[in-house]
């Protein structure tokens, strides 16, 4: 039976990377990322190791971010009272003395774009959308308009402080990785306890782990059990036991008792610095709508540059009564209007909404790209072992003959198998029991392609498969055609005594996956290099009808290369190592097993953390949902746009239409980007 088992490991340069947004893309600085992973990272109450109170920060600086649009709208407001008799006019109140009030209400939240225009202008980027924002406002003051040039700003400047809290919410579930890896551990040295920052902990150390606290550094369970929350890791809820010898990762929380472990992995190879920089650089894979809306917005810009100072200046040449402030007016609303804030904001939050929102379930896509590939996907093809099963072999039937005493035979099979490391020997150990060292097996030999021979109190026992017994002419009445799983017959002086069936248990929620694939149209097929036999069994119980066995790496290729050939999307779902042919070969390469394998994450497009076959499904729900969003934007950002602007150019828009269809729009669209951080899927 061929048993997939990813073993090769593969080193990474560890390299962290922080988020942080500017007002056209989303990108990753590495000396952010050290910062951070260098600084406190918070606990579960919102208090980090210096004991500050990390959400009462947080909402200063929220106040901090929103105080410029305070003071802003205050003064606008006094003034419209002031303009409007609404309040008594103070003497003083004089023309001059009035736009130097508004220039006052315009500066707080002025003076931030103005900068970034700056900025953008000495990186060449001359017509952004900072520039159009303070040509229209600076244009509106010009002709007499000062409250309307400070509204304009005052909301476009509220408009990029939600965006920043939006993009803050769908930031959250990937930053809370980083606050999964405490920064001191507690070291054992000469039995004596000693804290130690997590970063200069060596390996081969060992660590105590308190109950309630978090793991540091990768490393080997030392004592006999240990029960850990892996919730961080694995989006999974459920305590997971460990036994003496298990891996055990930075940022799982032991939960009952004193646990040991020993260090394994440097605190910069952590499988977690792994998962963090995945999903970090997660954007740096732009989707062909991203890419295609900011070629759009470099064309479009300058576009609506000219066609502003065109409706400025043509209407000379053809308008009788021709008013300069009039159409400057037109030309200024045509520019606030036709601003591409909306676009250039929600479809990368959209993206990484997408990209959070999988994260927080245990998928990490390689990048925004990737959920536009699931969103389209067709046909997913899957491997057996260790994807569609758990790819541990246990004994699933023994089957003795009435006369045989059966746990005798038992014993002896599982001295015979007890130096072997092979997965069947593994599987009998672990359903007999502990080895009775009374037996002495003697002569024993291992006979190639077959089975042990060996002699126990002088009688013969043979164990292997039953072509063993044919080899030794031991006659037995069984019918091996009707037998699925792997198994070992056994014969005990010179007489058939029975057999084992050992095979990989189906995992637990296989079954819902493959039924909610077929309820999304997709067409599914299982592919292994198990022998046929046990992967038409599987293929049975799972309810899949393409199943195919017996299949080297080059077979898999040529299976997948048939689909494609028609034309259709695949995506391929494996443990990304012994299968990589193939996931370079796909649309999208799903991995599983992301926290056993360094190689699985480095190969796949799509890791799924906690090896669920039911996330397959649930990486094509939030493609698809993702894409609903994002398109939905483009429709409202434009189909809005387009009546202001054609409004506004015919003289029948104000500036305060033109600040709802460019910074209102812009709300609706972060709004409905961050709704996917709220569903369940």
């Amino acid at each position: 039976m061929v048993h997939e088992d990813p073993n090769h490991k593969h080193q990474y340069d560890a390299a962290g990377r922080q988020l942080c947004c500017t007002q056209e893309e989303k990108i990753y600085t590495q000396a952010g990322a050290k910062e951070l992973l260098q600084k406190g990272h918070s606990h579960d109450d919102g208090h980090n190791h210096d004991g500050h109170d990390h959400d009462h920060e947080s909402s200063g600086r929220a106040v901090q971010q929103f105080l410029p649009a305070i003071i802003s709208f205050v003064l606008l407001m006094l003034g419209l009272a002031f303009d409007n008799n609404r309040l008594p006019r103070p003497v003083f109140f004089k023309e001059y003395i009035r736009l130097g009030w508004y220039i006052a209400a315009y500066l707080p939240v002025g003076i931030p774009v103005m900068r970034e225009m700056l900025d953008s202008i000495a990186k060449k980027e001359i017509f952004s959308e900072f520039t159009l924002m303070v040509l229209a406002t600076v244009g509106a003051f010009a002709i007499g308009e000062y409250p309307e040039g400070v509204a304009v700003m005052l909301f476009y400047a509220v408009g990029e402080v939600f965006q920043t809290l939006a993009v803050k919410r769908a930031k959250a579930n990937i930053k809370s990785l980083l606050d999964q890896r405490p920064d001191e551990v507690t070291v054992l040295e000469h039995n004596q306890q000693k804290q130690v920052h997590a970063k200069d902990v060596s390996i081969g150390s060992i660590i105590q782990l308190k109950p309630g606290e978090k793991l540091g550094l990768d490393g080997e369970l030392i004592s006999d059990t240990a029960t850990f929350n892996t919730a961080a890791l694995t989006g999974e809820s459920k305590p997971d036991t460990k036994a003496k010898g298990e891996a055990v990762l930075a940022g799982m929380i032991n939960l009952n008792t004193l646990s040991l472990v020993k260090v394994t992995t440097a605190y910069t190879d952590s499988k977690l610095s792994k998962i963090l920089e995945l999903v970090q650089n997660a954007t740096a894979q732009k989707a062909p709508t991203e890419l295609f809306i900011r070629r759009f917005a470099k064309i479009y810009t300058p576009i609506v540059v000219l066609l502003a100072v065109a409706i400025c200046l043509l209407p000379y040449f053809f308008v009788n009564n021709y008013q300069f402030n009039e159409w400057l007016y037109r030309a200024l609303i045509f520019l606030v209007i036709s601003c591409p804030c909306a676009l250039v904001i929600s479809i990368p939050l959209g993206y990484f909404g997408g990209i959070g929102a999988a994260s927080g379930n245990g998928i990490l896509f390689k990048g925004s790209n990737f959920l536009d590939v699931m969103a389209g996907i067709k046909n997913v093809v899957v491997d057996k072992t260790g994807t569609m099963t758990e790819g541990v072999f246990k004994v699933q039937e023994v089957v003795m003959k009435p006369d045989v005493n059966k746990e005798a035979i038992l014993q002896m099979v599982n001295v015979l198998e007890s130096q072997s490391t092979h997965p069947v020997a593994t599987a009998i150990h672990q359903y007999v029991g502990p080895v009775d060292h009374t037996i002495k097996p003697e002569r024993v030999e291992e006979i190639s392609g077959h089975g042990l021979k060996a002699f126990i109190d002088n009688k013969e026992i043979l164990v292997g498969n039953f072509k063993l017994l044919d080899k030794f002419g031991i006659d037995y009445d069984v019918d091996t055609s009707d037998i699925a799983y792997t198994t070992i017959a056994i014969a005990y002086d010179k007489k058939y005594a029975g057999y084992l069936t050992i095979a990989d248990s189906i995992k637990a929620d296989a079954k819902e996956a493959v039924d909610q694939l077929k309820g999304m149209h997709i067409s599914l097929t299982m592919l292994s290099g198990d022998k046929r036999k046990v992967v038409d069994y599987v293929a049975a119980q799972l309810g899949i009808q393409n199943a195919y066995g017996d299949l080297l790496p080059e077979d898999k290729v040529n299976k997948v290369n048939e689909i494609k050939n028609r034309n259709e999307s695949v995506a391929f779902a494996g443990d990304g190592v012994n299968d990589a042919p193939v996931v370079a070969l796909s649309d999208a390469g799903i991995a599983f097993g992301g926290l056993g394998s360094d190689a699985t994450i480095e190969t796949a497009d799509i890791v799924i953390k906690d090896d669920k076959p039911i996330k397959i499904p649930m990486a094509i729900k939030i493609g698809k949902q993702t894409k609903r969003i994002v398109w939905q934007n483009i429709v409202l950002a434009f189909g809005v746009k387009l009546i202001v602007l054609i409004l506004g150019a015919g003289g029948l828009a104000t500036m305060w239409e033109a600040v709802f269809a460019d910074v209102g729009v812009a709300l609706l669209a972060i709004m409905n980007a961050v709704r996917i951080q709220r569903m369940r899927f």
